[in-house]
């Protein structure tokens, strides 16, 4: 799975969970909790979506994601592993 799209299914992760989220302005620099508002509980949702979603395992060790493009990294390199 290629970045954008996995950029474009967390675009609608958010969507879903954020629905008065503009997604469209959303970008991989884009931060999470400033630019986006996702706050730790959202975090956590947005997390459980995107492994049933991509079929990937978040490590709850590693530290925060700070940016959409980590979350987009990650769920890459998770997908590499398989």
């Amino acid at each position: 799975m290629t970045d954008t799209e996995i950029f474009e299914g967390l675009k609608e992760v958010l969507a879903v969970m954020k629905p008065h989220l503009d997604t469209s302005k959303a970008t991989l620099e884009s931060n999470l909790v400033r630019d986006l508002g996702i706050d730790s509980l959202s975090m956590l949702l947005m997390s459980l979506a995107l492994e049933n979603k991509f079929n990937v395992n978040f490590d709850t060790s590693r530290a925060p994601f700070t940016t959409v493009g980590e979350v987009v990294t990650y769920i890459r390199e998770q997908q590499e592993q398989k």
